[in-house]
């Protein structure tokens, strides 16, 4: 089965954390119905903008479901996960309260990705406080999410300038914990 990451712009879906806990609970119940996972979903701060990560055979499955539980979709995509194994993130191991998003250049591959994250990683021991947790990289290479347990989103930034990767957007997201 492929990861698909779903991007939500949530225009008054939801208004609070209760609300959102009950449309996560349909989501999942919906999509297992079509042999598909809700594998984590994060939540911006003000219930604005949704990140879906699922597991399915098929993208159109995810799609429709959403659309019938009334959650726009502004994006889906096959995504990797870098950083994490997919066993540790079903569990829910860890509280991440940041995602950076970073539109890649084009001429960059998902080989030469990886070898710079390799490189680079090293230096989130500068920035003690903020510990970096995983990244989805879409297939295409258009864009990542990376998620981070940081005290403020300048620690974010710090960290960021460690690794020499640039950000297009930091969405302060509600803790799962």
């Amino acid at each position: 089965m492929a990861l698909y990451l779903v991007e939500s712009i949530l225009n008054g879906a939801v208004k609070d954390k209760e609300g959102f806990e009950k449309k996560v609970s349909e989501i999942k119940e919906e999509v297992r119905k079509n042999n598909a996972n809700l594998i984590e979903v994060q939540v911006s701060k003000d219930f604005s903008r949704a990140f879906f990560i699922f597991e399915s055979e098929e993208r159109n499955i995810i799609n429709d479901r959403l659309r019938l539980l009334g959650i726009p979709v502004t994006l889906i995509k096959p995504v990797r996960l870098v950083g994490k194994d997919i066993e540790e993130v079903k569990k829910e191991a860890d509280t991440v309260n940041y995602v950076v998003e970073w539109n890649l250049p084009e001429n960059l591959t998902m080989e030469d990705y990886l070898e710079r994250k390799k490189k680079n990683s090293v230096h989130y021991a500068e920035v003690p406080e903020v510990t970096f947790s995983r990244t989805y990289v879409c297939e295409d290479m258009t864009k990542c999410l990376c998620f981070y347990n940081a005290p403020d989103e300048s620690a974010v930034k710090r960290a960021r300038e460690a690794v020499k990767a640039p950000i297009d957007t930091v969405t302060e997201i509600l803790p799962n914990k």
